[in-house]
């Protein structure tokens, strides 16, 4: 899946595939991703939430989507942070799934809450 990422791959995230139903997503926010207020722009702290999220459900093989996702910003991430996203599944019924995903800095300082609900193609 890595292969086709060019967005995760465009920006510097990492991917590990810590278990099956689980990921983690590593980033270091640059200027680029910085918002007028000069920190790191929401949407880069959703997108690498929602990056191991994709990893995480796409873990056990089938084609797996976002079917809807939610995040609740914590604090802010600034230039040079380091943030790393580690989704975790609740639960799998059927076709569809619910992933957990805390995005911190690498000293542990949570900077958002992310849960997502996926669905198998």
């Amino acid at each position: 899946m890595y292969d086709r990422d060019h967005a995760s791959k465009a920006l510097g995230i990492v991917i590990q595939q810590d278990e099956p139903g689980a990921a983690t997503a590593t980033m270091t926010v640059t200027e680029q991703m910085l918002n007028g207020h000069g920190i790191a722009h929401g949407g880069y702290v959703f997108l690498l939430a929602d990056t191991a999220f994709a990893y995480a459900c796409n873990s056990y093989g089938p084609v797996t989507v976002a079917q809807s996702g939610q995040v609740t910003f914590l604090r802010p991430a600034a230039l040079g942070d380091e943030l790393v996203a580690r989704a975790t599944e609740r639960g799998r019924f059927g076709r569809n799934g619910i992933y957990d995903v805390t995005v911190t800095r690498t000293d542990g300082v949570v900077i958002a809450e992310f849960r997502g609900q996926s669905r198998q193609t």
